[in-house]
C-alpha cells in the first residue's frame, strides 16, 4: 500500500478479530460489532479479558529472552494486531537499540496505525501480508530491507496462528518458516486451547468467532508442541503462558490455561 493510496473501506459490521482483542485489552479502536463480540466472550469466559493481557505479558518475557538472553538483532512479528503499550520494537530496542523489527498484519486497519506509530523509527517496518503466505512476507522489499535470513532471526506467532484453520495446513506453514530459518534462529507461539474449558463453552466461544473477520482454532497442548517440530524447546518447553519460563507471580500460574505458549531455537 503506497503512501498516497486510498485505504479499503472498513467493514464496522462484521467483528474484527484484531479489533476484538484489543477491546479486550481496553483498547479504543474499535466498534460496536466488536465490542459486542468480545462482551458474549466475556459472559462465555469471564477470564478472557485477563488472557489476552496475560498474552501481552507473555509477549514482553519473550522478547526480552531473546534480545537480552539469545542475542537476537531481528524479529518478524506476524499477525501483530493493533498497536498497545510495550510493543515488540519499543521492549527490543530498550535492550538493543540496533534491533530490527518488521511488524506483519493483513487487516489494513492495523496496517495504517502502524504505519503511524512506526514512522520516525528507521529499525522498524508495518508489512501487509498474511501469515497464511510466508513467501509474501519473507520477499516483501521491507522484510529484504531489515531481515538478513542468512542469520539469526526470531518469528513471533503469538495469538495468531489459532485464526489458522487444519483446512489452510498451519503446519506446513510454520515448516516453511523453519526452513527459511538459519540455524540459532527462534520461533515463538502462543495459541488458544479449550483443554481446560467445557465443550460447550468452548463450542459457542468459537461460534462468536464465525462470524467474524477470520475463525478461531483452540487446539491442544499435543498440537501446539507438533509446531515447534524441527526445533529445540527452550525450557520449560510449550507451558500455560503465565509459567513460561517460570511462573509469573502477577498472575496465578495455576489458573486453567486459556492459551499455550513456547519458544524454540532451530
Amino acid at each position: 500500500m503506497g503512501p498516497f493510496s486510498a485505504p479499503p473501506p472498513l467493514n464496522v459490521r462484521q467483528p474484527n478479530v484484531a479489533r476484538v482483542y484489543d477491546r479486550l485489552l481496553g483498547g479504543k479502536d474499535n466498534f460496536q460489532a466488536d465490542r459486542d463480540a468480545a462482551d458474549q466472550l466475556q459472559k462465555l469466559l469471564p477470564d478472557v479479558a485477563k488472557a489476552a493481557r496475560e498474552n501481552r505479558y507473555f509477549l514482553e518475557r519473550v522478547v526480552r529472552y531473546l534480545v537480552g538472553q539469545a542475542g537476537i538483532r531481528q524479529i518478524i512479528d506476524i499477525g501483530t494486531g493493533l498497536p498497545t503499550q510495550d510493543n515488540v520494537h519499543e521492549v527490543a530496542q530498550r535492550i538493543a537499540p540496533e534491533t530490527r523489527v518488521v511488524y506483519v498484519d493483513n487487516d489494513p486497519m492495523v496496517v495504517r496505525h502502524g504505519l503511524a506509530l512506526l514512522a520516525t523509527n528507521g529499525n522498524v517496518a508495518m508489512v501487509e501480508a498474511d501469515l497464511r503466505a510466508p513467501r509474501e512476507i519473507t520477499t516483501h522489499p521491507d522484510t529484504r530491507r531489515l531481515i538478513d535470513f542468512s542469520g539469526p532471526v526470531a518469528v513471533l506467532m503469538l495469538a495468531s496462528l489459532h485464526f489458522v484453520t487444519d483446512a489452510e495446513h498451519p503446519q506446513a506453514i510454520v515448516s516453511e518458516w523453519r526452513d527459511t530459518m538459519a540455524p540459532g534462529s527462534y520461533l515463538a507461539i502462543s495459541h488458544i486451547t479449550a483443554d481446560e474449558v467445557e465443550p460447550a463453552t468452548a463450542k459457542a466461544a468459537q461460534a462468536v468467532y464465525a462470524d467474524a473477520s477470520a475463525p478461531a482454532v483452540p487446539r491442544a497442548l499435543a498440537e501446539v508442541e507438533s509446531f515447534f517440530d524441527g526445533f529445540a524447546l527452550v525450557p520449560p518447553g510449550v507451558v500455560n503462558i503465565n509459567s513460561w519460563p517460570v511462573p509469573v507471580p502477577a498472575y496465578a500460574a495455576e489458573d486453567r490455561a486459556l492459551l499455550y505458549g513456547g519458544v524454540g531455537r532451530r
